[in-house]
């Protein structure tokens, strides 16, 4: 008898008729926060005051400029700025198609946007573009993805915006196709792709600079992959970018399974120099999250995706930035950094952009453009 009913009951559970005795819930514990430890803690070891990471900055910028080797760069050219061609787009801003030089016998090309009512001096923005032949081309809206319109979205908002070709695209594609850096490096032997295009983009700060129609203590910067390697690049670099953006940039070194993308030996080649030691399983003596720290405590968003690429090189980058942002409580400046992590893939989607965009109004805009008001009832 016991047996008959032990089996009718197995196959009362096994039909689902009959439901087995759950299991009693487990009792969670109250607790304090576990310290987050992480590889990128290396950042602030050692670090206790704001002096403290002011040394230490001293370091990481010698590292940084030794990196890019920026002391192979050529001098700066005068600008020598013409103006090829100008648009006026719906009434609203007049498109430039401008070149100045950036080497003794070279000159780049951008679109410049200048909006065409303005109440005095505005703020500006260089906005820097993707791996894309017609980069330019798409950063004003004229070709491709109009997600990444730049120049348009930002001029109808009230800035004054520069969108220069990368050195090897637009107008300046070398006979070996868009992004071969082949002669490039052929010129320029010592130097690397990285610190001529920072370089450039630091020049593009110039032209902006020489507008009457800009703030020069209101220039931003932004950019999309390649674009997104570039913001950061030249928010480290140049002082004078008071707030930038990183969209799906920046692969850093370690925890990095494609690290030698960073030095290929063919097409676009950013660190010549770094691929022996990278062969080896060296990495360079600086990392991305040391290059982000280097633009505190001046304005930085940065923007990923996790299912940008390997899934787990990108949560590391969550890591990262959480250690960025103990650089920026030792400056006092918390509100001047935040991350954005989403799983919308390599792009520049509509919530990105109005992140991107609300960045710049809140760091770049007189204060009372972002406040907020309370409705007031009219008699």
């Amino acid at each position: 008898m016991c047996f008959r009913l032990t089996l009718t009951m197995m196959l009362g559970i096994l039909s689902g008729g009959i439901t087995p005795a759950a299991e009693p819930e487990p009792v969670r514990r109250r607790s304090d926060p576990p310290v987050i430890r992480s590889s990128w803690d290396d950042l602030t070891e050692g670090i206790k005051t704001r002096e403290d990471w002011h040394q230490r900055r001293t370091l990481l910028k010698q590292r940084f400029l030794e990196l890019i080797r920026d002391d192979r760069k050529p001098d700066r050219p005068p600008l020598d700025m013409k103006t090829h061609e100008s648009v006026v787009v719906d009434g609203a801003y007049t498109r430039h198609l401008i070149s100045y030089s950036v080497e003794q016998d070279e000159r780049a090309h951008a679109f410049l946007g200048i909006p065409l009512k303005l109440d005095g001096k505005a703020p500006a923005v260089v906005a820097l573009h993707g791996t894309y032949a017609k980069g330019k081309e798409r950063a004003v809206g004229l070709v491709d993805n109009p997600d990444k319109a730049y120049l348009d979205h930002l001029c109808r908002r009230g800035y004054v915006v520069i969108a220069p070709d990368h050195f090897v695209a637009g107008h300046r594609v070398p006979p070996e196709g868009p992004y071969d850096t082949t002669r490039f490096h052929q010129r320029h032997p010592e130097w690397t792709a990285v610190g001529k295009f920072t370089f450039e983009h630091s020049i593009a700060v110039d032209v902006l600079e020489s507008l009457d129609e800009v703030d020069p203590k209101r220039i931003g910067a932004l950019g999309h992959s390649l674009g997104g390697h570039g913001t950061l690049f030249l928010a480290a670099y140049d002082q004078r970018i008071r707030a930038a953006a990183c969209n799906c940039g920046a692969a850093f070194f370690r925890h990095n399974s494609g690290v030698e993308h960073w030095a290929r030996d063919h097409w676009y080649v950013y660190f010549k120099h770094i691929r022996p030691g990278l062969l080896r399983g060296e990495l360079p003596p600086i990392d991305f999250h040391e290059i982000m720290a280097l633009i505190a405590p001046r304005a930085f968003l940065d923007l990923s995706a996790l299912n940008d690429g390997d899934p787990l090189t990108q949560r590391q980058r969550i890591l990262m930035l959480m250690k960025v942002m103990d650089i920026y409580e030792l400056e006092k400046v918390p509100q001047n950094f935040a991350f954005y992590v989403h799983g919308r893939g390599h792009g520049v989607a509509h919530e990105s952009r109005q992140l991107i965009y609300g960045w710049l109004d809140t760091h770049l805009k007189p204060p009372e453009i972002t406040k907020t008001r309370l409705v007031t009832e009219k008699p």
